[in-house]
């Protein structure tokens, strides 16, 4: 039985990020589960652990384990004992084809929250590396990694896919970045008001930037500690948050939702002070937006230029699924000619042995350098038959006399 590429996936697609927290492999546990993972099913030869804040997915190459063993697994490991009960949480398929499918539009990001995001690749190319040094990239999966790698410069070159951000998050530090001279700008104080989907962003994309004096205030203080753990910033309280008490603060981003006019004061100091305000209803008072220290944006005007980005994204899909496809198309041509060279060199001796009793018995020869050579002629001949090919014996043998003629032949 051969290998097969499989998955297993829960995203924002299919579940709350309530429900993905519960599923979410933190980076220190990556490591023991996957080895955890190929203990338990040792035909396990190539695995990929893909976990972002939307999607924690298992990329596996295996001949038995299928990907509702590997999930059942997984909930286990996760304390979860009612399979079914979480099964339609999930996304997962046993079929190579759907796999790598699957793999290409998620490196694509034409299955992210944003449509296009950049960030995606990164953190696939990150997950793979890690395979790579646990010896763990497999040949289906390898081939499928060149593949994806291969679709994101086509579509980075060939597109307008990846021109511009459509997010609000990355549009949001880059003002900050804008903003103040580069010598000073990567030291700011920025607080960051909320937990939720935009203030993960805000993290995801500060990787790009290198903001290294982060604080974050939430309702919630434990989500506030939980995020400032993960990407090394620092707590503020929220009471000062309600106090209005932001003395220090160069740059505040507050993206708190059903809490308007929370910042009713100007940041004090002297200097340049921003204000960005993603909340919905607005977080900041009209009434302080006109102070000539602050320069305030909204949802509206942090999303100038945003929506024109977005639309030349939409735009261009049907091109990035034009080269999606031709990739797919050579991924499946390169596992059709795997199976094939597969199933060749299995029978290479067989067909060796009836080379030589052929040329021994037809033609009395009894060198090996011609056996040789009329075993790769049979065995190209093989390769460029059509994929119906049974390779039986009488095939074979009729092959044999076809090519020990046509190298009669040419050494005539």
């Amino acid at each position: 039985m051969p290998n097969l590429l499989r998955y297993v996936s829960i995203s924002h697609k299919s579940a709350s990020v309530g429900l993905r927290e519960q599923f979410h492999i933190s980076e220190n546990k990556k490591g023991m589960i996957m080895d955890h993972l190929c203990n338990q099913f040792p035909d396990i030869c190539g695995l990929l652990l893909l976990v972002t804040c939307n999607r924690t997915e298992v990329y596996f190459e295996s001949e038995r384990t299928t990907s509702v063993m590997l999930q059942t697994e997984l909930l286990n490991l996760k304390g979860r004992k009612d399979p079914g009960q979480y099964r339609p949480l999930f996304s997962f398929s046993d079929s190579t084809k759907v796999t790598v499918r699957h793999l290409l539009k998620v490196s694509s990001g034409l299955e992210s929250k944003v449509l296009g995001d950049a960030e995606i690749i990164h953190q696939i190319k990150k997950a793979y590396l890690f395979s790579i040094d646990r010896q763990l990239q497999g040949s289906l999966l390898e081939r499928a990694m060149q593949t994806v790698f291969r679709n994101h410069k086509r579509i980075s070159n060939e597109t307008s896919y990846r021109d511009g951000t459509t997010s609000v998050a990355y549009k949001s530090l880059k003002v900050v970045d804008d903003t103040f001279p580069k010598e000073s700008s990567r030291t700011k104080k920025i607080l960051i008001i909320g937990a939720g989907d935009i203030v993960v962003q805000l993290f995801k994309y500060n990787t790009k930037f290198g903001f290294s004096n982060i604080h974050i205030s939430n309702r919630t203080e434990e989500k506030a500690g939980r995020l400032a753990s993960i990407y090394n910033a620092k707590t503020y309280p929220w009471k000062r948050v309600l106090d209005n008490d932001f003395q220090g603060f160069e740059v505040v981003i507050s993206a708190v939702s059903n809490y308007p006019q929370l910042i009713r004061k100007v940041l004090p100091g002297s200097g340049k002070r921003i204000l960005v305000d993603l909340g919905m209803p607005c977080n900041i008072s009209k009434s302080i937006q006109t102070s000539k220290r602050l320069i305030c944006y909204d949802l509206d005007t942090i999303s100038v230029d945003l929506e024109e980005n977005r639309k030349r994204r939409m735009d261009s899909i049907v091109e990035v699924e034009d080269i999606l496809d031709n990739e797919m198309q050579g991924y499946l041509k390169w596992l059709e000619m795997a199976s094939l060279r597969n199933t060749v060199a299995q029978h290479k001796e067989k067909i060796f042995k009836k080379v030589r009793a052929y040329l021994a018995e037809e033609m009395q020869l009894n060198d090996s350098e011609s056996a040789h050579l009329l075993t790769n002629q049979v065995i190209k001949k093989i390769f460029s038959a059509s994929e119906s090919f049974k390779y039986s014996s009488i095939e074979i043998n009729k092959m044999i006399k076809q090519q020990a003629t046509v190298i009669l032949k040419t050494s005539a």
